[in-house]
């Protein structure tokens, strides 16, 4: 099948599915004797999983290894699950911080309020903002 009916079978737009071939993250396509891309059943499965682990913001680097893997013949199974373990550690990690972030622009807010606007100077761009105002008025700074 051509370019058009592969990406509308995986779910991806032409223009990705060069990219992932460019960046060598699916492997290239054989060609018809036109030379037009011809894809498989199988290469629209292996378009299918890229398009998925790309929606589970896997790096484009591990779904390279994954995919090469499995092209070579390996089962990819113990690499998915230490990259899947690792991505979601870190989005607990970045859960966290944006929890403390929230603290501290709620607590930042609260001052915000209460605090009295004044004309801006040379020393200042915003008396909210600014550490030198707020630095101990705030915690997580």
């Amino acid at each position: 099948m051509r370019i058009g009916e592969a990406a509308k079978k995986a779910g991806l737009g032409a223009t990705a599915i060069r990219f992932y071939e460019k960046e060598g993250v699916v492997p290239m396509p054989g060609r018809t004797e036109a030379g037009y891309r011809d894809y498989t059943d199988a290469d629209v499965s292996v378009l299918r999983f890229v398009r998925r682990a790309r929606s589970l913001e896997i790096p484009l680097d591990d779904v390279r290894e994954i995919v090469e893997m499995r092209t070579s013949g390996q089962v990819p199974c113990d690499v998915v699950r230490t990259v899947i373990a690792r991505e979601a550690a870190a989005i607990d990690a970045r859960i966290e911080e944006l929890r403390m972030l929230r603290d501290e622009l709620t607590q930042l807010n609260e001052i915000a309020q209460a605090v009295a606007d004044i004309q801006p100077n040379a020393d200042c761009v915003c008396h909210i903002i600014d550490d030198d105002v707020t630095e101990g008025e705030t915690s997580n700074r």
